[in-house]
Parts: structure tokens; sequence; C-alpha cells
């Protein structure tokens, strides 16, 4: 589906689709209250009028677990702590009730509690309204209690995407491997934290063949560096893109 002019965008933007910013400072405006701004987007989006908006403005403000939520809804952002804005925000964008939400590490500045907290409201919204999430974060144990499908990217590029317990249980890819090598193990808390070896390269110098293989541990060599991986089926719900699947096929 095509969006033809500023109309159609405006029904989209904010409204059939939300998005919570990692970065809180740059979704508020300074010199306009928090209330101001979600009570603007509610008489866009919705059908709401003012009283009505401001009511259901505070109760969004409440329900992610934000004190005071009628004092907080006439302060400005820089009034807020960052794990305020961080929940001030995401109020905000949930207040439209979105088909669909783009939340881009939208707990990082959250304590775990919390945390917990602004997931379970997201769960309870997707099943309240419908809404389907897309969930950007390196956090891969709120990955594993949110979201269905999963889809890993290295410089950009797609490396793995299936169900989470198939790629979170049995992952294919050497990046996937190495992410969930990283992460502590709380069964043995004496086993070293594995860091994947080498440095990122620069977007503006992107490795030709496969992305990865500056620091693949399993570098297959001229294929590796030359040519692109192809998706290759691990099962019916998992599919990765890396030669040593090709090569395993093959032999």
């Amino acid at each position: 589906m095509k969006l033809h002019g500023s109309k159609e965008l405006k029904v989209a933007r904010g409204g059939a689709i939300s998005m919570i910013f990692q970065e809180p400072m740059a979704s508020f405006a300074p010199a306009i209250t928090i209330g101001a701004q979600m009570v603007e987007q509610l008489l866009i989006h919705t059908n709401y009028n003012k009283a009505k908006a401001k009511k259901y403005s505070i109760e969004m403000l409440d329900r992610v677990g934000i004190s005071d939520a009628d004092k907080r809804f006439d302060q400005f952002a820089f009034e807020l702590s960052g794990g305020m804005r961080q929940r001030a925000m995401i109020a905000m964008a949930l207040s439209t009730k979105p088909k669909l939400l783009i939340a881009d590490e939208p707990t990082t500045a959250l304590d775990v509690t919390i945390q917990l907290q602004v997931i379970d409201l997201m769960k309870d919204l997707v099943k309240e309204f419908g809404m389907g999430i897309l969930f950007i974060t390196h956090d891969l144990g709120v990955i594993a209690q949110t979201a269905d499908n999963i889809a890993v990217m290295y410089l950009g590029k797609l490396i793995e995407k299936g169900s989470v317990r198939d790629v979170l249980r049995n992952p294919s890819h050497p990046y996937t491997q190495g992410l969930i090598d990283a992460l502590p193990r709380l069964d043995n808390l004496d086993v070293p934290l594995k860091a994947i070896e080498g440095d990122i390269p620069s977007p503006l110098e992107r490795p030709s063949g496969c992305v990865f293989h500056t620091r693949c541990p399993a570098d297959l060599g001229d294929v590796c560096h030359n040519q692109i991986p192809q998706f290759s089926a691990v099962n019916a719900a998992h599919e990765t893109a890396c030669h040593l699947l090709t090569k395993e096929a093959a032999s």
C-alpha cells in the first residue's frame, strides 16, 4: 500500500504507526510540556476533545509507572529523570493505540522492575488492540520474553531469522552464537565472558562477501571473502545466511 500526500501520511505517522526512540530528549519539544504534546497528538489522531485527551494521557502515564502522573503531565521533559522521560515517551507512543509500534531500545534506561512493567503493558496492548511490535534491541533476554520471531542483523545485513525459540536455542550463524556466548551464565558464574574478537568495520568500508568474515572464527577463506551468502533453511521456521550451512549441505 502506498501513501500519497500529507493527509494520508498523517494518518500513518504517530497514528497507525508509532515509534519509541532510544533517546527520549529527541522526541519531546523542550519548550512544551509533556502533557501538551500528548494531548496534541490525540487531538490529531483521535476524536477526543481536550478534556478526554488529558484524562487519557494521565492514565497512560500512570500505566507505565510514572508516579504523580497528573503532576508530571504539566512538567517539561528536562524536569524529568532519564528513566521517567523514557516512560513518558512510551506512554505517548502507546496512547494512539497504533497498529504497529516500532520500539528502538525502549527499556534501555529503565531498571528491571520498570522494564517488566513496560513489557507487560506492551503485551497487554498487543492483545487488547491487535497491535504488532517491531522491537529493536541488543537485550536477548527482553527478546526472549516478548517476541514471536527474531531477525539478527550485523552491519545492516540480515544474517539469521526465525522463531525466537529456534534461533536462541539453536543459533546457526557464528555471530548469533557469539552474541549468546557473550551473555553471563547464571548457572555457572565462574565461566568467563566470551567477547567476539575484532572490531566492527565502518559502514562506509563494508567488507566484500559475507560482512562478518573479518571477525568470524569459522572463516572459510575466498568463499566468505568474495561471495554474499544466501539464506538457507535450518528448518521450516529458521533460516541463516552463512556459507557454513552451504558447505555442510554439500558434504
